[in-house]
């Protein structure tokens, strides 16, 4: 495949094309997922869930992040590759440059952090520094203990219009891109309307200008046996992992994923 550049994915908002995104954190399936046709690879802390068998992902260290940047790196044939800054590793706008920069060393294109409006001053450090900024909202993980557990955000007209004046801000600080979880199928409509960067969904309706599931999930591996509500076992009926993650990709760009089983209403 062609090698997907941020330009690119700008273009792909631009032009109402479905962008496709899946987790990734080593080289194999790094090449398994840009060769099915993968628009962006994230590297995310969900790592420490996923293959370390952690209860969340606050125990994940930015050496680990970096280590499976690498590897990501290593395999991957063409896929715009963003990685997470791991928890209280962007608490100040110096401390996010020095990680953001270790991440990029190791092959990341860009990064994604966690919050709101507060992180402003770093995404602005970031975006002066020449590393493309992710802003995630919503449902931010590394937050569990202050939500009280994994819980929908965004529901309500105060907290959607909360969440959409942070993306406007986001934007306007530097973000290239918002990722935005588990709101209401409508909120994640409204904030791709309200910002011109590309707005990536998970449980956040099928009106994002894309979509991302955590790889294992999407393949029906899980040590808990308890899917979210927003994921497809694409592994189901396919006959190679190769195939379920083509399945995927071609579902994200029909826009026949997700569908109402997999949003949350208001």
């Amino acid at each position: 495949m062609p090698e997907i550049t941020l330009t690119h994915l700008q273009k792909m908002k631009k032009n109402g094309e479905k962008i496709a995104m899946l987790t990734c954190y080593d080289a194999t399936f790094a090449h398994e997922s840009s060769q099915a046709g993968v628009d962006m690879l994230l590297i995310g802390d969900t790592l420490g869930m996923i293959l370390q068998g952690h209860d969340s992902t606050l125990p994940v260290t930015i050496e680990d992040m970096v280590y499976h940047t690498a590897s990501v790196k290593r395999g991957n044939t063409g896929s715009f590759i963003i990685a997470d800054l791991s928890f209280m590793t962007y608490a100040t706008p110096d401390q996010a440059l020095q990680s953001s920069g270790r991440l990029m060393q190791a092959g990341a294109q860009m990064v994604k952090l966690e919050g709101g409006e507060w992180l402003c001053e770093s995404v602005r450090q970031l975006t002066r520094n020449g590393i493309p900024v992710c802003a995630h909202i919503g449902l931010t993980p590394q937050s569990v203990n202050v939500f009280g557990g994994f819980k929908v955000q965004g529901r309500g007209p105060e907290q959607a219009k909360r969440l959409i004046d942070a993306a406007i801000k986001l934007e306007a600080a530097g973000a290239a891109m918002i990722l935005v979880e588990a709101v209401p199928s409508s909120v994640g409509k409204a904030l791709s309307e309200a910002v011109s960067v590309p707005v990536i969904g998970i449980g956040a309706g099928v009106d994002t200008d894309g979509q991302v599931l955590v790889l294992h999930d999407m393949l029906g591996l899980s040590i808990t046996g308890r899917a979210p509500k927003f994921v497809r076992n694409f592994m189901s009926g396919k006959d190679s992992i190769q195939s379920a993650i083509q399945s995927y990709v071609a579902a994200v760009k029909a826009e026949t994923f997700p569908s109402a089983e997999h949003c949350y209403a208001e």
